[in-house]
């Protein structure tokens, strides 16, 4: 039998974090495969989930919306790695980020670059709200929208202050969603939905 000394003697296997170099390293050796989708998340790899047909639609429609409205001063990026810190590289659905697009050749946007950021949620809404989102206000990113489909909303996240976000609404058919950046450019959620 073990006691209870010997157990507060016990200890768990640290976790082993990964930085971004080391996570590009595998990819370059070829421990993960090219057709694996992954993001590295505080130094954790995480497989990310098949893309549905829901989710795709909603990915293109956001993107073809914001891409009219943005072109002359941001440019729009679907699934692609944002640069959060040494251990997390995840690929938000999309990010909204500073133009000229040639700045992101040598390394992904970092949390100075982005206006908005988007995650589409169907199968992945609580890892995007319990994960991913904790993960953008300490980077201290300026606004976050999860899309949520299921429930046809759009979840805003505004004003990040240490380990949340000051600001949150929700908006619901026969609404618009502005960016707070750009006040005078908005998205019908109806637009958004009308097709899933």
């Amino acid at each position: 039998m073990v006691t209870t000394t010997k157990l507060a003697a016990i200890s768990t296997p640290a976790k082993y974090r990964l930085t971004v170099e080391q996570y590009y390293k595998m990819a370059e050796v070829g421990i993960l495969g090219i057709e694996q989708r992954t993001e590295l998340i505080e130094g954790e790899i995480i497989e990310m989930s098949a893309i549905g047909t829901k989710h795709a639609i909603c990915v293109s429609n956001l993107s073809e919306l914001l891409t009219i409205q943005t072109i002359q001063i941001a440019h729009v990026r679907q699934q692609n790695p944002i640069h959060l810190s040494d251990r997390s590289e995840p690929q938000p659905d999309i990010a909204l980020v500073k133009r000229p697009s040639s700045r992101y050749a040598d390394c992904h946007p970092r949390p100075e670059d982005i206006f908005l950021l988007i995650e589409v949620s169907d199968s992945t809404l609580k890892y995007d709200r319990e994960v991913k989102l904790p993960l953008y206000v300490k980077a201290g990113i300026a606004e976050v929208w999860i899309v949520n489909i299921e429930e046809q909303v759009f979840e805003v996240y505004r004003s990040p202050n240490q380990d949340r976000y000051e600001q949150v609404k929700i908006y619901g058919k026969g609404e618009e969603v502005s960016m707070s950046m750009f006040e005078n450019m908005a998205i019908s959620v109806n637009q958004i939905f009308e097709t899933i």
